[in-house]
């Protein structure tokens, strides 16, 4: 069964990779002032409403502290991943995969048919007829692609000070640069929880089964 157009397919994995070398080198640019504020200025760990720990090599790209290189790598996959995210919904919109996989109608969120979708789901059963997606996959999927992927690159534009002239209206949206990295620094994280909460569940449902989909774009239709 016909489950994954190719447009679909290649976003996966180039925002897979971009999301990948975004965390790490982001985690290395954290550890430059690993302290999060509100407002336009922040300074001082006083000023802060949160303290980052710091993270090990192993976890950053580069392995080591280096604020330079890891601006580079986060620049340059930042606009891997705008450009994939702007291309993706450009040819969702086209393919009709947003109105058919994400967008959700009155009549699926009735209560009873909410209640059974969550015990199937505490069952391990994700499986829905004609391969279709039940509500609350097509929200969390709406979340990400239509909230979390378009905060990351706005609230990353408000960080960078070359973004004032071109568009100073983005740190009054965000109310200060140092919102708009808390904003950042929070989305990141909520991206990172989802990834693993995805990757739990593709291991839940048969991975091979669900990696090979997301390379050929069929599965089984019990998968």
């Amino acid at each position: 069964m016909k489950r994954h157009a190719l447009s679909t397919r290649i976003w996966h994995w180039v925002n897979a990779i971009s999301l990948v070398v975004l965390f790490m080198s982001g985690l290395n640019i954290s550890n430059g002032h690993p302290y999060l504020y509100w407002g336009e200025w922040g300074f001082s760990p006083a000023q802060a409403w949160a303290a980052v720990p710091r993270f090990p090599g192993w976890a950053t790209i580069p392995g080591r502290y280096s604020l330079a290189v890891a601006r580079d790598w986060h620049l340059l996959f930042a606009w891997v991943f705008a450009l994939g995210l702007l291309l993706f919904m450009v040819a969702a919109l086209a393919d009709g995969h947003f109105a058919r996989d994400l967008f959700t109608r009155a009549r699926e969120w009735r209560w009873r048919l909410f209640v059974a979708e969550v015990r199937e789901y505490l069952r391990f059963n994700f499986a829905h007829t004609g391969g279709e997606y039940g509500a609350i996959q097509k929200l969390a999927y709406a979340l990400v692609v239509f909230v979390l992927l378009p905060l990351m690159i706005f609230t990353g534009m408000a960080i960078s000070p070359g973004m004032d002239a071109a568009w100073p209206w983005l740190l009054d949206l965000f109310g200060g640069r140092q919102s708009a990295r808390s904003v950042h620094f929070l989305a990141a994280w909520a991206l990172f929880a989802f990834t693993l909460v995805h990757l739990v569940l593709v291991a839940l449902t048969g991975p091979w089964g669900q990696v090979k989909g997301m390379i050929t774009g069929r599965v089984d239709e019990a998968a």
